[in-house]
């Protein structure tokens, strides 16, 4: 019971199950649209008002309190208006207490900043809840370093989380720190692991930022952690986060003291500091002694008529080998990277002369000097090697992706060089003048998680609309240059050596075990090399040793890893012919049909649900095709 102004002794269990009733029977928006405004004005300077709000909300039964308590933190404007109407429900019942600290926090994500502000503001807000802000923030970090949960939970969780985090440390006092610092610690090192050990650049950027906001808490005077990471809009809003603007409180005055109360709004300034401030124009005496040794009397040369001196580039194959390999001249190694991929498509016959050991040069081609894009430089070259004589070096390269005593970053060039030459021999438009011009980028080197999907829902819009007759358009688009696919002779070789040993650790690469960013992007290049390798003799063989290899890493952790094999059955689909795919492979089909659906209904990364939706729609569309032809 309350007692009101007057004497009056009432009891609002009545209300607070009507409240609760309306609330849970999805009528929350209705009534706390109108009645978390009017409690918010009461209760602003009359502590009856809070009283009765307090009990209103204590009252309610336990079957009702989540969508009462949630109701009231999502229409709340700030946490200390949360704080005046639900006061220390959390403290004081146990189901609030679980929504508040696990339920809001733990086990949903789709809550907004705004609310998480407010849920972790108000436990701040008092000197009873704080204890249990620390326990949340105990357990969010749990939850960040857990492997498991990075693993197997989405982007969106983890984001959510992080954000939680901050919050939580953003409230922190310094006493609560330093009673926490060595848990704090212990916790940004595990959890920083398992971030940076994901393969999607999202999550390892979310660890970064979240590390280096833990590590400025309980490191205020010494070294912080920094990491080297492209700041975008999510980024910054996170760092935002780190620094709370305290509520302002609101007093009302009298008209009278506006004066007073402007004036103590400033800072206070001391005389010393006004004086100070007054005089800093005037100029000091070591300005004038500058003036007598400035140099702006001399006469500057005139070099208008200097030109740069340039160093040849060689103009034989075999001339730039022995300047790659035993040159001191770094103007001559300059000059020849950056020539040598014209080099080598101008002379295809030199070149295959020497393409195996040119190829083996530039695998190993480290930086002598900061030349601009040495990287693309080096890049184009092994293409054009590749592009010249594909089947020797293609074995080079592929057997060299199994071999010991090579670096992660030489193991993901290898690919890139695969699908860059494989994308140009298969396509007559990349050659030419113009097969190397802005546009066309290695896009398999990044893989953007959020990017994989577009690009083969592009793929399939682009299929569709090849095989579709359409009357009566007219002429919308030039011709293509054609020409004949150089890469149907060659796309075993590229296919099959990658294929045949994933599952054989060796002492330096395990592709199974830490490696899976190598292995995702192995994963990704076979999507590529079987959707390039359509009308192609060796398409069906390369369908069955595909569709045995995605069903061998199906139960893969790795979200990454998950989509680029849905991009494989997504290639596979489009390039092997319908006849064929069920005329070899009709149990293979079933099954994955199967799986697909479980992908679609269970799998925690929204990409993977969407490839597996679409790979779905594929096999419908095959299934429709071949039940129109006449048998």
């Amino acid at each position: 019971s309350v007692l009101f102004p007057g004497g009056l002794d009432c009891s609002i269990s009545f209300v607070s199950h009507v409240l609760g009733k309306v609330c849970i029977h999805g009528r929350q928006k209705e009534i706390l649209g109108v009645l978390v405004p009017r409690l918010t004005e009461l209760t602003r300077a009359d502590c009856i008002w809070q009283r009765i709000c307090w009990r209103l909300v204590e009252c309610v039964p336990d079957r009702w309190m989540e969508a009462v308590v949630l109701g009231f933190v999502q229409r709340a404007p700030g946490a200390d208006v949360l704080s005046r109407l639900l006061g220390n429900l959390v403290v004081k019942n146990k189901k609030a207490q679980f929504v508040v600290t696990q339920k809001v926090l733990l086990l949903q994500y789709g809550h907004t900043t705004a609310v998480l502000q407010n849920l972790l503001g108000y436990l701040s807000l008092d000197s009873l809840r704080r204890a249990l802000l620390l326990r949340v923030l105990q357990e969010l970090l749990e939850t960040w370093g857990s492997s498991s949960a990075v693993k197997h939970s989405p982007p969106e969780q983890q984001l959510y989380i992080s954000k939680a985090i901050l919050f939580c440390l953003s409230h922190l006092k310094e006493p609560e720190i330093q009673s926490c610092r060595q848990e704090l610690l212990t916790s940004m090192m595990e959890g920083v692991k398992c971030h940076l050990d994901s393969s999607l650049p999202q999550l390892r950027r979310l660890g970064m930022v979240v590390a280096e906001s833990i590590s400025s808490k309980i490191n205020t005077e010494g070294p912080v952690l920094k990491f080297e990471y492209e700041e975008d809009d999510e980024t910054r809003e996170l760092k935002s986060l780190l620094v709370q603007t305290p509520p302002l409180c609101v007093v009302p005055s009298l008209p009278d003291d506006k004066g007073e109360k402007a004036d103590a709004a400033l800072p206070l300034v001391p005389e010393s500091n006004k004086k100070s401030q007054t005089a800093a124009p005037v100029m000091p005496d070591e300005e004038s002694d500058a003036e007598l040794d400035s140099d702006d009397d001399l006469i500057p040369y005139d070099m208008s008529e200097d030109k740069e001196l340039k160093t040849k580039a060689p103009v034989y194959i075999r001339d730039c080998i022995e300047v790659l390999t035993g040159s001191e001249d770094v103007d001559k190694w300059e000059a020849t990277v950056k020539a040598l991929e014209s080099l080598v498509r101008r002379n295809p016959a030199a070149t295959r002369e020497v393409s195996v050991e040119l190829a083996k040069i530039l695998l190993h081609l480290e930086e002598k000097t900061c030349i601009e894009g040495f990287v693309e430089l080096r890049q184009r070259a092994q293409v054009a090697v590749l592009t010249m004589d594909p089947i020797p070096v293609s074995k080079y390269l592929t057997s060299q992706f199994y071999s010991l005593n090579y670096s992660l970053r030489q193991r993901m060039d290898i690919l890139d060089v695969l699908v860059l030459a494989a994308q140009e021999l298969s396509c007559p438009k990349f050659h030419g003048k113009t097969k190397h011009s802005g546009a066309q980028k290695p896009h398999i080197q990044l893989l953007p998680r959020s990017d994989s999907s577009k690009d083969w829902r592009t793929i399939v819009d682009e299929r569709i609309k090849s095989k579709t007759r359409r009357f009566a358009m007219g002429q919308c688009h030039t011709e293509l240059a054609s020409g004949p696919n150089e890469f149907n002779s060659v796309a075993g070789h590229f296919f099959f050596p990658l294929i045949q040993h994933f599952d054989r650790p060796l002492t330096t690469f395990d592709l199974l075990g830490e490696d899976h960013l190598v292995l995702g992007r192995l994963v990704h290049t076979l999507a590529v090399l079987m959707y390039l390798a359509v009308n192609t003799v060796a398409v069906t063989a390369m369908g069955k040793a595909l569709l045995e290899f995605v069903w061998a890493l199906r139960f893969h952790t790795d979200s990454y890893v998950r989509q680029g094999l849905l991009s494989c059955i997504s290639s596979l689909l489009l390039s092997v012919p319908a006849e064929l795919l069920l005329a070899d492979m009709t149990e293979e089909l079933l099954e994955t049909q199967s799986w697909l659906g479980d992908v679609v209904e269970k799998d925690p990364d929204g990409d993977c649900r969407r490839l597996a939706l679409q790979n779905l729609l594929l096999m419908e569309n095959l299934k429709k095709k071949l039940e129109a032809v006449p048998s």
